[in-house]
């Protein structure tokens, strides 16, 4: 029981100190994520006001108007590359397991991008022949653009040679420490919300609208996934710090138990040795 009680005890110190350095990064992490947020959203307006005026036009560019078919659709899968986060990965597979069923019901082709490592070893077995690529990301210390515009990269290079019509990113948008919002967005075709970005103003584009959206659109592409990175990233210290609290209370519950254990099998065992000696002294 003494060898128990301080393997408990040396559990949780690590898991205390796990919650200190992912509350001490979740900070950081927050930050980055919350100031991402308002330039997307001003790209994803800017961008829904330049797509429609341009409506209808014959020259829009393929990221907007697509391949013109429904069959084949590339889910992007965002996830962490540690474990110890509670239901942090599993939610988001979850979300994209389910979509990926959804669509092969449909009699649809389903490819997987994974981004993280803790996504692909859970995807794999599943879908291992449809995962088309996977990207580690353990040796980034710190999440940049430039990852994200590889990743951007490897996907329009794939939509360019035609392996897929429609593509779709998962990650965990942060909410709080206790909430991370499981999400799904299609970023190809590049979805347009009617009123989104809408003015009374009229404006006159230089060049045309078309050749904006040329340049503007996979930008935007890496925009969002950098946005999905961040909110991953902070996603993951909210749930880590949530899990390794929860992981503490649950260590210092075990420890109290063990420790009246402990104190009740000691007493029992004095007890007997008293009983016995005084027996013993009787009988002389």
């Amino acid at each position: 029981m003494r060898v128990r009680i301080a393997s408990t005890k040396a559990t949780q110190k690590i898991t205390k100190a796990m919650q200190m350095v992912a509350a001490s990064k979740l900070r950081r992490a927050q930050t980055a994520a919350e100031a991402a947020r308002p330039y997307a959203d001003k790209m994803s307006a800017v961008i829904s006001n330049i797509a429609s005026a341009a409506a209808g036009s014959p020259g829009a560019p393929a990221l907007m108007a697509g391949t013109g078919r429904d069959q084949v659709h590339l889910l992007l899968v965002c996830t962490g590359e540690r474990g110890l986060s509670g239901a942090f990965n599993s939610s988001i597979v979850r979300l994209a397991r389910e979509r990926a069923l959804a669509l092969m019901n449909q009699g649809k082709e389903v490819k997987f991008f994974c981004v993280g490592r803790k996504g692909y070893e859970q995807l794999r077995r599943q879908f291992d022949k449809q995962i088309v690529e996977h990207l580690d990301l353990r040796s980034v210390r710190q999440l940049g653009f430039v990852n994200a515009e590889d990743i951007a990269k490897k996907v329009l290079a794939r939509f360019d040679n035609g392996e897929f019509d429609v593509c779709t990113l998962f990650y965990s948008r942060f909410k709080s420490v206790i909430a991370q919002i499981p999400t799904a967005q299609q970023i190809i075709p590049l979805v347009v919300e009617e009123g989104a970005g809408a003015s009374t103003t009229s404006y006159e584009y230089e060049p045309e609208e078309d050749e904006i959206l040329t340049r503007l659109l996979p930008r935007n592409l890496a925009i969002q996934i950098f946005r999905a990175l961040l909110e991953n990233n902070a996603s993951f210290y909210g749930a880590q710090m949530s899990a390794m609290d929860n992981a503490t209370r649950n260590a210092g519950e075990m420890i109290r138990k063990q420790t009246l254990v402990y104190n009740r099998t000691r007493q029992a065992q004095i007890t007997k040795e008293l009983i016995e000696i005084i027996s013993g002294a009787e009988a002389v």
